[in-house]
């Protein structure tokens, strides 16, 4: 059945759902978003939603994809707007968000986009373009020698990078005596504010030492911790979410109950009042951001690559297999030491709402989609953990398989995983070693030279890269479940 398309003439007649609690046409932009997808859709547009009807309009979002035009094709017809539907075992709720009030596509005007960056109106610049986005080379910082990077410091005139961009505007407003946005990550980074400063800083140095003066003097680059979980919204979902609301969504979001937004309270221009909104805002972000990381986002990674292995195609999924279950409690059990001391966290409270989340099973997060991108994911989710577990004396061993399934899973595409079932930025590297058929110890070894891993875990690589070269040779020769099983009994004879 064809259905009217969802828009702001037609949302009134929507049903199920919640409607925003605010005229449109009042909510005007303060906040350019760099990197509009599911994640952002789903977690701080939504938080900016609840500040609108609280009666705060002036901060309705610019949202810019930086590659695809998928995002603004789908939701420009509709008005910006789209449905989050909130599941769990008792269903979806459903609410309309319209805190997106305008859509870009840097690629096709370029200048556009800066020129809404630069636009006294916006006071806040936030991204989630994801790790990879950032163009850091293996010791962490700005890779200059990365084509888009080289060509956005010889002209800012048509960005390229999300560095590009956010100098380009920065360079305009400050031609125009226009006092500068601040810049607010809130993606997967180590301390994101200090390490998105960094690199903006080291690319504002190579295309202008003066402005690279201005920006390291007045712009603010506050850290954030992030957390929900957004999985990949499905045709059936599309399909399902249309028929509840009655009307055409071509790009709906699905998510879990549990939303979490930690950040620090510096802003030069002002911010909205988000912690009436739930927003925890703080002096020191790195505590909640540690947790997250070792707790959440490695667990993450570790049952993503390991149910893939096994045959389990959602979190749920793994998460249930009784023999999955337990390594992540036990990965848990090697990391949770490794978090700071003294800084009112409650780990325990922490993984028992994880464990409840992981089990959810209306919530179809696909672990493909969680394994994208390990090459950038685990140094921060996985690496700092176990070097800091072995610092301490401890044991490694569930880290460690965690990375030695990843290596297992990316050997097995195109084998007993689907080629091209999900991708990482070294597959060009990584399909090299493999051709070689090397040892499971010579893999390892090159694995982690490619990837920067040896730059990570410093004097305590040795010993942790002979773990991981010993859990992927049991993978090989034997399966993932003889790798968790071995990890389990190593740990019980320790």
């Amino acid at each position: 059945m064809q259905r009217d398309r969802l828009s702001r003439t037609t949302m009134q007649r929507a049903t199920g759902c919640e409607l925003p609690g605010y005229d449109l046409a009042q909510a005007t932009p303060g906040i350019v978003h760099l990197g509009v997808g599911a994640f952002h859709r789903a977690h701080q547009a939504v938080y900016i939603d609840d500040c609108l009807a609280a009666g705060e309009t002036g901060w309705g979002i610019v949202g810019a994809s930086l590659r695809s035009p998928d995002t603004r094709d789908a939701l420009a017809p509709q008005d910006g707007l789209y449905t989050l539907a909130v599941q769990d075992a008792s269903g979806d709720r459903l609410r309309i968000i319209g805190s997106l009030r305008e859509l870009l596509v840097a690629p096709e005007d370029p200048a556009l986009l800066v020129a809404r960056m630069a636009d006294p109106a916006t006071r806040i610049v936030t991204l989630t373009v994801t790790e990879k986005a950032y163009l850091r080379n293996a010791a962490g910082d700005l890779d200059l020698s990365h084509p888009d990077v080289a060509r956005d410091v010889e002209t800012l005139s048509s960005p390229r990078t999300v560095h590009g961009f956010i100098v380009a505007a920065l360079a305009e407003r400050r031609r125009a005596g226009t006092p500068p946005f601040t810049v607010l990550c809130c993606d997967n980074l180590p301390s994101n504010g200090e390490t998105v400063r960094r690199l903006v800083l080291q690319f504002a140095e190579a295309a202008d030492r003066d402005l690279a003066g201005h920006i390291e003097q007045e712009v603010a680059f506050p850290s954030t911790m992030v957390d929900r979980i957004v999985p990949a919204t499905t045709d059936e979902d599309r399909a399902r979410i249309s028929s509840a609301i009655g009307f055409e969504d071509a790009w709906p979001v699905k998510c879990e109950p549990f939303m979490q937004w930690v950040v620090e309270d510096h802003f030069t221009l002002g911010r909205p009042g988000w912690e009436r909104a739930g927003v925890t805002m703080v002096s020191d972000v790195r505590p909640f951001e540690e947790m997250k990381l070792r707790l959440l986002n490695g667990a993450h990674s570790g049952l993503s690559y390991l149910g893939l292995l096994c045959g389990r195609e959602s979190v749920s999924e793994a998460f249930t297999d009784p023999a999955i279950r337990g390594f992540v409690d036990r990965l848990w059990a090697e990391a949770i030491p490794t978090l700071p001391k003294g800084a009112g966290l409650d780990p325990q409270a922490y993984i028992a709402a994880l464990s409840d989340r992981f089990s959810n099973p209306a919530l179809v997060h696909r672990t493909a989609q969680i394994a994208n991108d390990g090459s950038q994911k685990l140094p921060q989710r996985i690496l700092a953990t176990a070097r800091a577990r072995l610092s301490d004396g401890g044991s490694a061993d569930h880290l460690m398989l965690a990375v030695a399934a990843w290596i297992a899973c990316c050997e097995a595409r195109g084998k007993a995983l689907p080629a091209g079932h999900f991708t990482d930025p070294l597959d060009k590297e990584l399909e090299a070693v493999f051709t070689g058929r090397p040892s499971s110890a010579d893999t390892v070894r090159q694995v982690f030279e490619r990837a920067g891993f040896d730059a990570i875990l410093g004097d305590a690589r040795q010993k942790l890269a002979h773990t991981a070269a010993l859990h992927l040779e049991t993978i090989r020769r034997n399966g993932a479940g003889a790798a968790i099983e071995a990890a389990a009994q190593e740990r019980a004879s320790a």
